[in-house]
């Protein structure tokens, strides 16, 4: 599985297409997360100031008609999501619960 950080309101925004956030535009690529405390540290340096919900997309990489890519340094890959993510490859969703600083500290089922 592949986990991917995104604030409520983007998720939510157009439910009917596959997900395709900005960094798909900009990059060519949706950044994943290979494991829960890879997207923790990811939700905590990139999003912490970002207000209102904040979630993970567990997706199944088998159910993407994009190619998934492990890119990065020797010592660290991360898969890359070369397309859209279609929302049914996304098997469950978790909320990151964030401390008063807006630090990540754990993922729970989101409701």
């Amino acid at each position: 599985m592949l986990l991917h950080v995104v604030p409520l309101d983007e998720w939510s925004a157009d439910p009917a297409v596959p997900y395709a956030p900005p960094s798909l535009a900009a990059e060519g690529f949706v950044h994943c997360s290979p494991d829960e405390q890879a997207a923790l540290a990811i939700a905590d340096a990139h999003y912490r100031d970002v207000p209102g919900p904040l979630l993970v997309l567990v997706i199944d990489p088998a159910l993407l008609a994009g190619e998934v890519r492990w890119e990065g340094s020797e010592d660290r890959l991360f898969p890359h999501v070369y397309g859209p993510v279609e929302r049914a490859a996304v098997t469950a969703v978790l909320e990151v619960l964030r401390d008063a600083d807006g630090r990540a500290r754990e993922l729970v089922p989101w409701v």
